[in-house]
């Protein structure tokens, strides 16, 4: 029981954070606007917005409901994956800087970040979210939630990349 309390711990931790990450990503977009920058697309943020609400409640539903029990080498990996997730995100955001946001803003002129992570990853904080959507879950044994929304995620990754690339090479 007390592995859940500390399970739901973790999620309400990642919540704030993301919340956080939604008030740096305003005041980047403010910025890129104010500096003649433009939205390209809001890169489905509301489709976004329900997956990851939706991935909070179920990975907690699912622990709950299911009586799912806590396995120390799932959690391992759980916790390894969502470390490196945190990691790869937050090494995209420093290289990013200010450019940082969650929709895809442009700044015409200037050119691609290849410093920091992206001297060796295209999207390194698409991979990052990869692995928290898998990863996270696991840390109390909700493999369904782990299952159905990598999935999700991954349909839903298609798209974002696809546009964020378009929205890239029109500005180069």
């Amino acid at each position: 029981m007390v592995t859940r309390w500390i399970f739901v711990g973790i999620i309400i931790c990642v919540i704030l954070q993301r919340l956080f990450e939604l008030r740096i990503s305003q005041r980047n977009a403010t910025e890129i606007l104010a500096q003649g920058g433009q939205e390209y697309s809001d890169n489905l943020l509301g489709v976004v917005k329900i997956l990851q609400v939706s991935w909070w409640v179920a990975m907690i539903a699912e622990v709950w409901y299911f009586d799912r029990a806590f396995i120390l080498s799932l959690a391992v990996i759980g916790l390894i994956a969502t470390i490196a997730g945190q990691v790869l995100r937050y090494l995209s955001m420093q290289a990013l800087g200010n450019r940082w946001t969650l929709a895809i803003m442009t700044i015409p002129g200037l050119p691609l970040v290849d410093t920091g992570i992206y001297r060796y990853l295209r999207h390194p904080n698409w991979l990052g979210v990869i692995l928290e959507i898998f990863g996270l879950p696991l840390i109390h044994n909700a493999y369904l939630t782990a299952i159905v929304f990598s999935l999700a995620n991954g349909l839903l990754m298609i798209q974002r990349i696809q546009t964020e690339e378009k929205a890239l090479s029109d500005n180069s």
